[in-house]
Order: C-alpha cells, then sequence, then structure tokens
C-alpha cells in the first residue's frame, strides 16, 4: 500500500503526463488546459496528498491502476498471467476470468506432461 505525503518518482511524473497529454479531453497542445487558461497544472505536481484535477481523476486516472494506486492508497495485486495491475480484493490472482481459464489451461498442460512422464 502506498505511504501517505511521499513524493512522486520521476517515472510517476512522466506517467501523469503521458495520461494526461494522450487522455485528457481538457488538456491541447497548444493552449494548455482549456478551462484554466492556463497550462495543466497536473504536470507540476510532486507530491501524493497533493490535489488532484477533478476531470483528471474521475475521468483518466481509472485507465492507469498503478498510477491510481498511488493516489487513491488502494492495494494493488499484479496478474500472475498478463502482469497488469488489478485492485486486490479477497484471495483473487488473477485480473480477469480469461487470464484465470488460460492459467488454468497451462497448469492442466503441465500437470499431465509430467503425469505421462512417470508411466513411460
Amino acid at each position: 500500500m502506498a505511504q501517505t505525503n511521499r513524493e512522486l518518482t520521476g517515472r510517476e511524473k512522466q506517467k501523469i503526463r503521458k495520461l494526461v497529454t494522450s487522455h485528457c479531453a481538457n488538456y491541447d497542445r497548444e493552449y494548455g488546459c482549456l478551462p484554466l487558461d492556463s497550462s495543466c497544472y497536473m504536470f507540476g505536481i510532486c507530491y501524493t496528498n497533493s490535489g488532484l484535477c477533478k476531470y483528471f481523476r474521475e475521468a483518466v486516472l481509472p485507465t492507469a491502476s498503478e498510477l491510481q494506486a498511488v493516489f487513491q492508497q488502494k492495494p494493488v495485486r499484479i496478474c500472475k498471467e498478463c502482469g497488469s495491475g488489478f485492485p486486490a480484493s479477497g484471495k483473487r490472482v488473477y485480473c480477469s476470468k480469461g487470464c484465470a481459464a488460460e492459467a488454468r489451461r497451462r497448469q492442466t498442460a503441465a500437470r499431465v506432461r509430467k503425469h505421462r512422464g512417470k508411466g513411460g
């Protein structure tokens, strides 16, 4: 779980910049933040307890689960199959039913392959 009041890393700042420039509907490369009529203040955020732009928090941040965990302090697990992050709840190890089915298929194939090798 993320600590409170910590400084953002350079990589996290890069992810914020990339999210704003690619996904934010209120950002224009030429004019900056359209509602504020100035540069986007999300580029200057340095700490996890900083105030976030409401649009960024509600519409853009949910597209990046790892970064969302930094600001919302929700525990995030990494899927053992595909490697993407997802909110931790219960004993889940896979992010979706598709990943769980794929992992089960691989485990079954390995188990059967091992069993066939013993009888030889």
